[in-house]
């Protein structure tokens, strides 16, 4: 591993004071200590902000706003959360091992990078480490990477259970930086890959995110899936979080709908919830609106399968929540 200095920051005045060309802020470091022992992340400074005080599930008003440094744990173990954003809490739960929740933080859940072998592999060209150098997944092995959003410089998929839950919610995430404070809505504070497959987030160098903000929670019933290879810990083949409301009339009223291990970021599903609102809360209904949206795949040789998967993964969602 690289030497590099360390510094603990006070306040996130501090820590954004601090930040200069190749320093990175170390929050739990689930994912950045693994990152940098791989010698992908290479930073010349650490900032530790996990002991700022931003570790507060707290009610405001009809929204809920959760500190950047709230433990996955925590989070999903809070009343608040268990009862008015279950799905939310579901997806926390899939997303990693007890110990690992109990050391990584809401913030770097957000900012965790790819699994892609060839990104963690610096010994392979790749265009998110090196930007130009190519994406060997394309004919290489991508069988648990991106059918949705891919560009020809990258086919990766975000890691993120409780983005995609966060997505589904239309949650806002707060950052302050360099250029003052600002709120990033979900979906949003992600990238497609593009031509800057390197670029992962909208955030700009500098930039901490200091809490998410959960509005109210969808009307109806809401739920979060996940297939994988194994029960255990695993990322996602494809999940979903879907929150659905059905009239008297049995027709859909209010729709949300976000899909994870498919894309590049936590993918919304804008073209299904279109296709399904105002229109009946159906089987025939829901393959209709999963087949809209995946009409715009672009899948590889080897991951092909999840098209069919992610299909059956709304139809089956849906169904389970509608009355």
């Amino acid at each position: 591993m690289r030497p590099f200095e360390y510094a603990r920051a006070g306040s996130t005045a501090e820590a954004v004071r601090q930040f200069a060309p190749g320093t990175m802020y170390l929050g739990g470091g689930t994912n950045l200590v693994d990152l940098m022992r791989l010698g992908v992340a290479e930073p010349e400074r650490l900032v530790d902000v996990s002991r700022l005080p931003l570790d507060a599930v707290e009610e405001q008003g009809d929204r809920v706003r959760v500190g950047a440094t709230v433990r996955n744990t925590d989070l999903a173990a809070h009343p608040l959360i268990r009862a008015r954003y279950p799905m939310l809490a579901r997806a926390v739960l899939t997303g990693a091992s007890g110990q690992v929740r109990n050391v990584a933080t809401v913030a770097g859940n957000l900012l965790q990078r790819t699994r892609c072998t060839y990104f963690q592999d610096v010994t392979r060209p790749c265009n998110k480490r090196r930007p130009g150098s190519g994406c060997p997944a394309i004919a290489g092995d991508h069988g648990n990477l991106a059918v949705l959003g891919t560009s020809d410089a990258c086919v990766a998929t975000h890691p993120s259970d409780m983005a995609v839950a966060l997505a589904a919610l239309d949650a806002q995430v707060h950052v302050t930086g360099p250029g003052g404070d600002r709120i990033i809505p979900m979906p949003g504070l992600h990238r497609l890959p593009g031509e800057e497959p390197e670029r992962d987030t909208v955030l700009a160098p500098g930039d901490l995110i200091t809490a998410v903000e959960l509005p109210p929670p969808p009307p109806g019933a809401s739920l979060y899936r996940k297939v994988r290879e194994r029960a255990s810990f695993a990322f996602a083949l494809v999940s979903i979080a879907a929150a659905l409301d059905v009239g008297r009339d049995g027709t859909v009223t209010s729709c949300r709908i976000a899909l994870g291990g498919v894309a590049h970021a936590p993918w919304r599903a804008e073209r299904a919830e279109r296709a399904l609102i105002g229109g009946p809360a159906t089987g025939e209904a829901f393959l209709q609106a999963a087949e809209a949206e995946l009409e715009q795949a672009r899948p590889l040789p080897r991951n092909a399968y999840k098209v069919p998967l992610a299909r059956n993964l709304i139809v089956a969602t849906l169904e389970e929540l509608a009355p």
